[in-house]
């Protein structure tokens, strides 16, 4: 007796480089938020992370995780910058005014 010969699929869907450097770029951002500069990293991960969610639902790669991970480091680091920044404005008003 032969056995059957079924079509084996096995899956291997690659990982998107692209989610692996967003949140490379996430993880450096949030490490350095203090240091001056640093949180312009955020932009880059925020921009990375969407191009890799498209990337992978086009491509069907893995990463979504990373992807989704970047994105909210991204979007948490530079809402804090947003604020911090706005919290210097009434003090360069102040020191303007004298």
């Amino acid at each position: 007796m032969s056995r059957p010969a079924y079509a084996t699929h096995t899956a291997t869907h690659r990982l998107n480089k692209l989610a692996v450097a967003s949140i490379v770029f996430a993880v450096v951002a949030a490490s350095g938020f203090w240091v001056f500069g640093v949180a312009v990293l955020a932009v880059f991960a925020v921009g990375a992370g969407h191009v890799a969610l498209n990337q992978i639902q086009l491509k069907d790669e893995r990463g979504k995780g990373l992807a989704i991970a970047a994105l909210a480091v991204g979007y948490c680091i530079a809402t804090l910058a947003l604020i911090s920044i706005l919290g210097f404005i009434p003090s360069v008003v102040h020191q303007l005014w004298q």
